[in-house]
């Protein structure tokens, strides 16, 4: 091996252990903000609909900024953009865990989903430009990494809350962990990648609209077991809320699992198979936690709902690569903002309908959108190969 290819291989390796480590810190903030709600509607004295309206600022958030991301990753580059609203998403982290009134709740909330919206743009368009220049498909990786962090955040904040440390002392050691993997990774990623894959603002249609539907419900899927998992086992009365983020952290393991075999997966079965049972799963899962009677099942259900979503998602962002409707990165970011859209402001809408008819039997409601991604698993595959 050449000096030069000695170099080469190296910067690869650097570029996407950079990528990993930024899909950590997405992982990580996310998987954090989820034990940290019931401490946040408990200090506001707020009830699910409440609740709801404040989660729904997250997603406002994030609705009106994700479709920038795209035009700024294609005017400044990912790195750039991933930094930035990185930097955003850190400094700001530490108010979801002191913010003692509503409106500036609802503040740290709408920047925490701005920021977090546009960082998931950006890595996504990166994780793209990374995949581009190599030989073997690297986008599972790159999401098990994320639910790797989503474990770490949940575990992480579930721990220093177990310990006695308050909640704004728990968000302001992940928001430190975050800034110093974020300085780690910045000089490693590519510096001026502004692809096809940063293109924003096109309207899907054809089967990419059908993917951008699927990939949106089961975002919100994820979504309502990241905002509503601890609220749901904490009400029950199976856990004390210092321990309610213990149903994201049963989710994040199986998903994790699923992902670091998921290359392996999706080859022996075919991504039709994926949709189909992973849908299945995903279903059960859900009427497991819904009706659950004691903590141990519960526990299986959030299992059970981890491992059917898990390739669910890496499978139809690989469709619609390879869709001949839509250019690769008009189509890439048409599929991810909408994927993104459902798990932000899904869980909000999942609090005003809970206040109605309550909360286990809302979450029940979410098999019905499941059964759509199961159904649909033969269309996404051969529209998606068809020329």
């Amino acid at each position: 091996m050449t000096g030069h290819d000695a170099a080469l291989s190296l910067n690869r390796f650097e570029t996407r252990l950079a990528t990993r480590l930024v899909f950590f810190i997405g992982g990580l903030t996310m998987g954090a903000w989820s034990p940290l709600i019931p401490f946040a509607q408990q200090r506001l004295g707020v009830d699910d609909a409440g609740l709801g309206l404040l989660l729904l600022c997250l997603g406002i958030g994030s609705v009106i900024f994700m479709p920038l991301a795209g035009p700024l990753c294609a005017a400044f580059g990912s790195r750039r953009v991933i930094v930035g609203s990185g930097i955003g998403l850190i400094a700001g982290f530490p108010a979801l865990g002191y913010a003692d009134t509503i409106p500036l709740m609802a503040i740290a909330v709408f920047l925490f989903g701005s920021f977090l919206g546009v960082m998931e743009v950006g890595m996504n368009s990166h994780a793209v430009d990374v995949e581009s220049g190599s030989d073997k498909p690297l986008m599972s990786g790159f999401h098990a990494q994320f639910s790797i962090g989503g474990f770490a955040g949940a575990g992480g904040v579930t721990l220093f809350l177990t310990l006695g440390l308050s909640p704004f002392a728990s968000a302001g050691l992940i928001a430190l962990s975050s800034l110093l993997l974020l300085i780690v990774a910045a000089p490693r990623l590519l510096p001026n990648r502004t692809g096809g894959s940063s293109t924003g603002g096109a309207f899907p249609k054809g089967v990419v609209l059908l993917l951008a539907l699927l990939i949106a419900i089961t975002f919100l899927t994820e979504g309502a077991v990241l905002d509503w998992s601890a609220a749901l086992i904490t009400d029950q009365g199976l856990v004390d809320i210092a321990q309610g983020g213990i149903g994201f952290m049963c989710f994040s393991i199986a998903m994790t699992i699923g992902r670091l075999l998921g290359d392996r997966v999706v080859a022996r079965f075919g991504p039709k198979n994926i949709l189909l049972w992973g849908g299945v799963i995903t279903i059960a899962g859900i009427l497991l936690v819904a009706t659950a009677g004691n903590l141990a099942v519960s526990l299986i259900g959030f299992a059970a709902i981890g491992a059917g979503v898990c390739n669910i998602v890496p499978v139809l962002f690989s469709l619609t690569g390879r869709q001949k409707v839509m250019p690769q990165g008009a189509a890439i970011a048409a599929v991810a903002t909408a994927g993104y859209g459902g798990i932000l402001l899904g869980p909000a809408v999942i609090g005003f309908v809970a206040d109605g008819i309550g909360l286990p039997v809302t979450f029940a409601g979410l098999s019905l959108l499941m059964v759509i991604v199961a159904l649909s698993a033969g269309v996404a595959v051969q529209g998606s190969q068809a020329e």
